[in-house]
């Protein structure tokens, strides 16, 4: 081969390359980042589903999905409201742990076997300042709900900050209201004993 010729062919491959990155097909690339995390956690929520069977195996399957889309620090300390800031750095982990059990199990709870359910995830996100909304859908049967997902990014991945159910009831301030009254009766110890709780009733 001339060097004359090896050139052409680099321009070639090149201008391919090129052209192949500009096709307006290229859905991954027109695909933002936020809704890239949400669909990376509907995929391991359907692959825990169409596992089925006992509870504990699916759990330890998809945990890792929930660590790697949510930001459970966060969640949790929106979740706690105000006195999270005055909790010691044990009692932060300890419901920080808490919570994510109880996030995991909900969803294995909830989720224990497929039946042709669809999750479409809208490739495009709504700004929101610093943060975006990813909009999605579970589509099962004729049944269609809204499940919005408000992101933000933490160490420059983007993470789910909250849930909203049904398009437009956040999930951090149900559970804010819910938490409310047993951390004021038992404190930060009594809060991550109930959710806990609520996580091995689940996973029983």
């Amino acid at each position: 081969m001339t060097a004359l010729t090896r050139r052409q062919t680099l321009l070639l491959t090149a201008a391919a390359v090129i052209g192949s990155l500009a096709l307006p097909g290229s859905a991954f690339a027109q695909v933002d980042p936020a809704a890239q995390v949400v669909q990376g956690f509907y995929d391991a929520l359907v692959a825990q589903m169409k596992k089925g069977g006992a509870a504990k195996p699916r759990y330890d399957l998809f945990r890792p999905a929930v660590a790697k889309a949510f930001d459970l620090p966060g969640m949790t300390a929106v979740a706690v409201g105000p006195t999270w800031a005055s909790l010691s750095a044990g009692d932060q982990k300890a419901l920080t742990d808490a919570f994510e059990r109880m996030t995991v199990a909900n969803y294995v709870k909830n989720f224990d076997k497929f039946g042709g359910e669809v999750f479409t995830v809208d490739p495009t996100a709504v700004p929101r300042g610093a943060e975006k909304l990813i909009r999605s859908k579970l589509v099962s049967g004729k049944e269609s709900i809204p499940f919005n997902y408000r992101m933000r990014q933490v160490n420059g991945d983007w993470k789910v900050f909250d849930i909203f159910l049904n398009g437009n009831i956040s999930q951090m301030a149900q559970k804010r209201s819910d938490f409310a009254s047993t951390l004021a009766s038992a404190g930060p110890q009594g809060l991550a004993k109930r959710l806990n709780a609520l996580a091995d009733q689940e996973l029983s």
